[in-house]
């Protein structure tokens, strides 16, 4: 057995974000993960550098389209409307590239902090986060691909309850059996035979598959799910959505498929898409009623780009709205405030804003606490991507069940489990012990239809300004009580046979903020929960999508912001309710319906989900073959 491990000069590398040795806490790590970032960075299957897109700069003035954000949803939409040659097309991303580190899946999550993140935080909250002074932590991905570059990647679509929801408030075309074929246009599934395809396809381009290795305490938490009575599904998007499973990630081989990997790089050669990294959109500029252009800001100038056709805002639920906002259209009184000139009275943009909300259990387990990531691991990763390090460790496995407060056929409740995850090491010796200590497990249980609802308004009229973020957690007593009966659930796999052989020894201690009720009561979790609450990534529901007739709508069933011609938006934050899990897949499917209408607006085919199959050279040359007459410095 050989291992190809060289570092190939190849192709330039751009800069791509921080390094991995810029994730792990202190210096003791900078040795072992430069030398493995540096091994990542050259090895093309992971890193894909002679396949990424290749910005430009300066971009050109007038474009068909210009699609405001590079995010998960982003990605898709500049990818699908660049499908017709004749459109030309802006993405404007206010990041970098990610980095290749980030494109491993058991660094997930180790980029959140650093520069490719917004670093959000939610303000006045009076009843969650009480232990960081009423304020949570909201990362948000600030780079080309958005947040589908740091989260969990798994590839969970949702309650069909969900849509239906969604088209009972008046969003007609958004029901599930509407939604199903944009899931499944751009899903590849590697798992097809396993899976069946009533719900699944395998010619679109998101890679969807399940993680080649798991640790075996996997199968003993499935044994002690079957043990508490809850079933196990093989497929949490199929017909039995309640139960436990290992869950389908957006990966290819062992590596992150973020969007833009999986919808900008294999078009990387057309000539009718532009991508520019590193430009925050300041204003979206309205003459006569109709979107017409951006403004935006990079490299300390403020630069401006037109539209003849539409803009597509797809900033995420913080970014968009913000957007909106800074552009005239928002609440009248809160634009007067920060001395915005009011373009169109939206009052619902920054309102019904959501996101889940957790509280983690950990355990110690009969285990030591030994570095996953080790030389061995490194080896086999950057050689085969296999083994720890191409999976997310333990985060890997979920469940989906109903709470007392809901209906069994639409659940409220999420499990993610954490543990084995081969982030960072010190030296790379195998066996390499972190502490004298035992192994950590935890479990999070998760309200995935929460009540409470937030709010976005801006700081100032200062576009580079991070907005006010007023979360409201857990302001629904209802909110607390599920998560508290999801704790509960948690807390009874400890007392399984299945893991009786793990000895586990719950770590949480009585906190003091909660000392007045009996440690591991239900009143005393619902304390705790508002102590130390734990913010989901799933940010939505900022840009609420409804009728003309719901007055809290910003955006109609087919995403055009009301009162505004050439505009939409194209991101969660359209969702007038959180779906009932991750909202990465959500998100794609958003883009991939956004592209739809507007490419049957236009006149350039119907509302169906179009499949681009360009997958080899051969077929870029003749597909770029199209551009040849195009003068570039036209654009």
């Amino acid at each position: 057995m050989s291992y190809e491990v060289s570092v190939s000069a190849t192709c330039p590398e751009p800069y791509l974000g921080p390094s991995l040795a810029q994730t792990c806490p202190g210096s003791q790590f900078l040795t072992f993960m430069t030398l493995l970032d540096t091994f990542v960075r050259g090895k093309e299957e992971i890193s894909q550098l002679c396949e990424r897109v290749r910005p430009i700069d300066p971009a050109g003035r007038n474009y068909d389209f210009i699609v405001i954000g590079g995010g998960t949803a982003g990605a898709v939409v500049a990818s699908r409307l660049s499908d017709l040659p004749e459109w030309k097309v802006l993405l404007l991303e206010a990041g970098p590239d990610e980095p290749p580190g980030a494109d491993i899946p058991s660094m997930v999550a180790m980029f959140l902090g650093t520069e490719i993140d917004w670093q959000y935080r939610t303000v006045n909250e009076t009843n969650a986060c009480l232990s960081t002074g009423g304020s949570c932590s909201w990362p948000r991905g600030k780079n080309l691909g958005g947040t589908s570059v740091h989260n969990g990647m798994m590839y969970t679509r949702g309650h069909a309850r969900d849509y239906n929801d969604w088209a009972a408030m008046g969003n007609v075309g958004w029901s599930w059996q509407e939604v199903l074929p944009y899931f499944t246009c751009s899903e590849n599934n590697t798992e097809i035979n396993r899976v069946g395809r009533k719900y699944h396809a395998t010619d679109g381009l998101l890679n969807v598959e399940r993680f080649s290795w798991r640790p075996d305490i996997s199968e003993d938490i499935l044994a002690a799910a079957v043990e508490r009575g809850y079933p196990i599904t093989m497929d949490h998007n199929g017909d039995q959505i309640t139960g436990f499973t290992i869950a389908q990630t957006m990966s290819k081989n062992g590596v992150r498929q973020s969007s833009a990997a999986a919808f900008l790089r294999p078009f990387r050669y057309r000539r009718n898409l532009q991508v520019v990294l590193n430009a925050t959109a300041t204003r979206i500029i309205i003459e006569n009623g109709k979107a017409v252009g951006v403004q935006y800001h990079k490299d300390g100038e403020l630069r401006e780009a037109r539209a003849s056709k539409e803009i597509i805002v797809s900033g995420g639920a913080v970014n968009s709205p913000q957007l909106l906002l800074l552009s005239g259209i928002g609440p009248k009184e809160h634009l007067a405030a920060v001395n915005v000139s009011v373009v169109e009275d939206l009052p619902g943009v920054g309102e019904n804003l959501q996101n889940h909300v957790s509280y983690t259990l950990s355990w110690t387990i009969n285990q030591p606490d030994e570095f996953d990531l080790n030389w061995a691991a490194a080896l086999e990763y950057v050689a085969f991507q296999r083994g720890i390090m191409a999976s997310t460790g333990l985060s890997q496995l979920t469940g989906i069940l109903s709470s007392p407060y809901t209906t069994a056929d639409h659940p409220d409740l999420q499990f993610f489990f954490g543990g084995y995850q081969a982030s960072c090491a010190t030296t790379g010796e195998i066996g390499s012990l972190m502490d004298d200590g035992r192994r950590s497990i935890s479990i999070s249980p998760t309200n995935l239809r929460p009540r409470s609802r937030g709010v976005l308004r801006l700081a100032s009229n200062d576009p580079l300004a991070k907005p006010v973020i007023y979360g409201n957690y857990l302001t629904d007593p209802l909110d607390v009580a599920t998560l508290v009966e999801g704790i509960q659930i948690a807390l009874s796999f400890g007392n399984t046979t299945a893991m009786a052989k793990y000895n586990m020894t719950l770590s949480n201690h009585p906190l003091e903020a909660c000392s007045r009720y009996p440690f591991l009561s239900n009143d005393y979790w619902s304390c705790a929960v508002r102590q130390d609450t734990g913010p989901e990534n799933h940010q939505a529901g900022s840009c609420k999508m409804g009728p003309s007739s719901d007055p809290m709508a910003v955006v109609d069933p087919q995403l055009r912001v009301h009162g505004v011609r050439g505009l939409r938006v194209a991101d969660t934050s359209i969702m007038p309710q959180v779906t009932s899990g991750n909202t990465g897949a959500p998100a794609i499917m958003i883009g991939e319906r956004a592209a739809a209408f507007i490419k049957s607006d236009w006149g350039a085919g119907s509302t169906q989900c179009s499949r681009s199959t360009i997958d080899n050279s051969l077929d870029l040359l003749l597909w770029g073959i199209k551009y040849i007459d195009w003068d570039q410095a036209a654009w």
